[in-house]
């Protein structure tokens, strides 16, 4: 038999899509296989459908969005191991001038969807993501005509990150109230909100006002040692010694 033949799941899956791929992974057991928005529905089929793979089921499908990825707010260079840090940069998202705004780095796009695998058939999950290719618009299109069971998933990235499935037979809010503005989980929609929301006696009934409050960064991050890993280390030592 020759050398030459995929073995692992991600050469596999390479080697049967080929240029419809962008990127196959594997990194501590776990397959990621990135693909192009126009490619989306038809890598999604086969990967059901061909006895191969069968992945009959998508356990999740979510939205990520990229922006300020790799930015960080905590001081992690500078504080004792034994203290803690407190976000003193303020470029966390929600605490930012817009103008000050972080900006997606390098060469990533700013919106994706991530779709997690799974095949009874086979024992196997996978991570199938794909970028949208307009960050202004984004879209993807919908896998309900392959997996009726994501339509909710799909409308709950549509309502918290503002990404369009392109074919959803019912895309609409699911989360938030129905004269919500904005999308709550992009990274530059404000911490403290948009608006807050409050009982008039006087007009006996709820009103909506501007956020009286400002943000700030309160919690702190704990850098400390786990003894658990000590722990763990010096059986893993004991066992090794006792099996000479």
């Amino acid at each position: 038999m020759s050398d030459n033949l995929p073995t692992t799941l991600a050469q596999r899956l390479t080697a049967r899509f080929g240029a419809d791929v962008v990127a196959a992974t594997e990194w501590r057991g776990e397959t990621t296989l990135e693909v192009l928005p126009q490619n989306w529905f038809a890598v999604a089929q086969a990967l059901r459908d061909e006895a191969e793979f069968r992945f009959e089921q998508v356990v999740d499908v979510c939205g990520v969005d990229y922006l300020s990825y790799g930015q960080t707010e905590w001081d992690t260079t500078d504080v004792s191991s034994q203290g803690f840090s407190r976000g003193v940069e303020g470029q966390g998202p929600g605490r930012f001038r817009w103008d000050e705004r972080p900006r997606v780095s390098g060469n990533l796009k700013r919106y994706a969807v991530v779709a997690h695998l799974l095949s009874i058939t086979h024992n196997r999950r996978l991570r199938l993501k794909g970028f949208c290719l307009d960050d202004a618009l984004p879209i993807m299109p919908s896998l309900t005509a392959l997996h009726p069971g994501v339509n909710w998933f799909e409308r709950e990235a549509f309502d918290l990150y503002g990404i369009v499935f392109e074919g959803h037979p019912d895309l609409r809010r699911i989360l938030t109230d129905y004269g919500f503005v904005g999308h709550p989980f992009r990274k530059d929609f404000p911490l403290i909100g948009n608006v807050e929301v409050r009982y008039d006696a006087e007009k006996q009934r709820v009103i909506y006002e501007p956020v009286s409050i400002d943000p700030r960064v309160l919690v702190p991050r704990v850098i400390r040692d786990d003894s658990r890993y000590d722990t763990a280390q010096a059986e893993a030592a004991a066992t090794a010694a006792a099996g000479k």
